[in-house]
């Protein structure tokens, strides 16, 4: 099983979190892979410094499983190059770089357009093969972005998500100066949605959540428009902040039905909704609600992962770290837990059991403190 995707080296050894079952996690002592061979495999050997936790990964661990078992879990992470594979080039040990997760095929029609997130034949790490809630993992050479100076692998990290949060601001037309944007669910994506926002020089950013400590850390993000959706109907607050005009751009990023039907109420004519939150249940849609869409000329969006470009060419994952490299994006407030791998079962059982606030969570390996 653990030959499976790579190659290891007898008697090298690694700590990893190994997912056995549903809600079977173990802290284990497993092979350790070695770089596979020919610049198409998954040549290159990354250290892991810091690996953050999805939300995906909550019910991936403890209600829905993965796709075969065992399995090493974690696909948000940036790390250092430990080796490389013969015939590899572009990379050497001691880079530091984060790492697109998804493996696409490169045969099918999305793969010839770079578009690697509508893959027809994929692998993940993570999910689908191992990922990096463990010391090492294995990539290819073409899923690597070198980390900028002055980024550290804490920021690096979380890459993913929030190229995950730009891609959503794209495929929702982008957010032009002076718009109205709304966003349902402020977990650390919707929180990166609204950073992307600001900087793209919206003029009101209104957010909602359930959770009092979320709303406290995106004021102290500097967001001045947070509302308690418990406490105040969000159609009504956006209805009395726009005149009844309602929002040009709005987010549901939780995906749970009372948001999404959320979003849809408050656009405006003519105005984007971007469905990001990973659904939770099924949505019924008022009729009366459909209409008001189709009246309106409102656009629906789906949005998923983000854009990569294996060439080397711009896209949502070198803008995000050139973002962080010149201080536009400040992800280190999302931060609340940096944890190694011996403490990560029982803080990824008190994510499940809501013990406390968990904003953005880091699992790093021995010896990496930050």
């Amino acid at each position: 099983r653990w030959s499976r995707g790579f190659m290891s080296q007898p008697g090298d050894s690694m700590q990893a979190l190994v997912l056995h079952g549903v809600g079977d996690l173990r802290l284990e002592d497993v092979p350790r892979p070695s770089p596979g061979a020919g610049t198409d495999e998954r040549g290159v050997l990354v250290r892991i410094g810091f690996c953050g936790v999805c939300g995906s990964d909550i019910p991936r661990i403890f209600s829905k499983g993965t796709y075969s078992f065992p399995t090493v879990c974690g696909h948000e992470f940036a790390g250092t190059v430990e080796a490389v594979a013969d015939g590899v080039e572009g990379f050497v040990p001691g880079d530091r770089v984060a790492v697109f997760p998804l493996l696409w095929c490169g045969d099918c029609g999305p793969c010839r357009e770079e578009k690697y997130a509508q893959c027809i034949d994929y692998d993940y790490l993570g999910s689908r093969c191992d990922g990096a809630f463990a010391e090492y993992v294995t990539a290819p050479p073409a899923n690597l972005v070198p980390i900028p100076d002055g980024v550290s692998l804490e920021e690096a990290a979380m890459t993913e998500p929030a190229a995950v949060a730009l891609h959503a601001v794209r495929r929702g037309g982008g957010c032009g100066e002076g718009e109205t944007v709304a966003i349902f669910g402020i977990g650390p994506i919707g929180l990166m949605v609204a950073q992307w926002v600001r900087a793209a020089g919206a003029s009101r950013i209104l957010l909602f959540d359930l959770e009092e400590a979320k709303l406290e850390q995106a004021r102290r993000m500097g967001f001045e428009e947070v509302f308690d959706s418990g406490a105040a109907d969000p159609v009504k607050v956006v209805e009395e902040a726009t005149a009844g005009e309602g929002v040009s751009l709005t987010f549901d990023g939780a995906g749970v039905p009372p948001t999404l039907l959320q979003a849809m109420e408050t656009v405006c004519r003519g105005g984007r909704v971007v469905m990001l939150g990973n659904p939770s249940a099924d949505v019924t849609v008022p009729a009366v609600l459909i209409s008001q869409l189709m009246r309106r000329e409102a656009t629906l969006h789906g949005t998923w992962n983000s854009h990569f470009s294996a060439s080397g060419g711009t896209d949502d994952w070198r803008d995000v770290l050139s973002a962080m490299a010149a201080g536009d994006l400040d992800l280190k407030p999302l931060i609340t837990h940096r944890i190694p791998l011996e403490g990560a079962i029982d803080v990824l059982e008190g994510m499940k059991d809501r013990r406390e606030f968990f904003s953005k969570v880091l699992i790093h390996p021995p010896g990496q403190e930050g």
